[in-house]
């Protein structure tokens, strides 16, 4: 791994954290009160890191109250690591001071691209899967990592269309990162069924072909449904709703995999009660327990 001067143990961002096997919840200030009178608080909670990278403010108030609390996940959604041209040095250094002041227990970003020639695009951008597309995301993998000091994990993608040449499939080349730059890797279990969804593929077959000893956390979240052009269903990733049966299946089966693996419930849009978010967590947690009993009996 390109880190230097960083020891962690495997999946941890810093040498005195690391996430817990347990549940844990995408945390939005809204649910701030309810989440500080909680007698049995989630595992963990996880933030965007760009919602952050202000001087002060009530939102770093609550972040700090809760790093008192809990363990924190950050999760960034702006490095743009599959991008052309080289990471941005500002958005990098922004990064850095918040993961000095918080010493997160992970980080984590998209295996996507979201900026072009200096402009900025709201959206997580496909890659080719191709020799020049693997060296330059390593290329920046290498780059963050050895900024920020800690082991990383990729998040696979969740993707509505593919690009007509490739020499990787996704799992063959998120394995390929992996194996060249020491990173970890964030399953989205959710982003699997979409894609497979989407691209017609086997959601086990690609579970089969991804380097599942380097999943040190997974995302779970909500899909919604659109109209295709073929007529089939789409479905989007728009973190809007309960995790859907079919997620959770998948889910189960990526314990029996991997045995049991810090889990969050992802809800970004269309926000619930904190209540409702609690009760997805719990049935995670659940399924977390399940894999940890069978893992025991073996």
């Amino acid at each position: 791994m390109h880190v230097r001067g960083h020891t962690p143990g495997a999946g941890c961002s810093t040498a005195d954290a690391c996430l817990p096997a347990r549940a844990g919840i995408g945390f939005k200030p809204v649910h701030f009160t309810d989440l500080m009178g909680d007698p049995h608080p989630p595992a963990f909670i996880e933030v965007h890191a760009e919602n952050y990278m202000g001087a002060g403010g009530a939102p770093h108030h609550m972040l700090s109250v809760l790093r008192e609390r809990l363990p924190l996940s950050l999760h960034g959604v702006g490095l743009s690591l599959g991008g052309a041209g080289p990471l941005d040095p500002v958005h990098l250094a922004r990064l850095a001071t918040l993961v000095a002041r918080y010493r997160p227990a992970a980080f984590s970003e998209h295996l996507a691209w979201s900026t072009h020639d200096g402009r900025f695009f709201n959206d997580l951008l496909p890659l080719r899967y191709d020799a020049a597309s693997l060296a330059r995301v390593c290329r920046h993998v290498d780059q963050v990592q050895e900024r920020l000091g800690l082991r990383m994990l990729l998040e696979n993608p969740s993707t509505y269309l593919a690009f007509a040449h490739g020499t990787y499939s996704e799992p063959e080349f998120i394995a390929a990162i992996v194996q060249r730059t020491g990173c970890g890797l964030l399953l989205d279990v959710n982003n699997v069924h979409v894609s497979c969804h989407n691209h017609r593929h086997d959601p086990d077959a690609y579970l089969q072909a991804m380097p599942l000893h380097a999943v040190h956390e997974i995302h779970l979240a909500g899909h919604a449904r659109d109209a295709g052009s073929d007529g089939e269903a789409l479905l989007i990733d728009d973190h809007g709703a309960p995790v859907d049966e079919a997620v959770w299946a998948l889910f189960q089966s990526v314990l029996a995999r991997t045995g049991p693996v810090p889990t969050l419930i992802e809800w970004d849009t269309h926000v619930p009660s904190y209540d409702l978010l609690r009760e997805q967590a719990t049935r995670a947690q659940a399924s977390i327990d399940a894999a940890a009993c069978a893992k025991a009996a073996a």
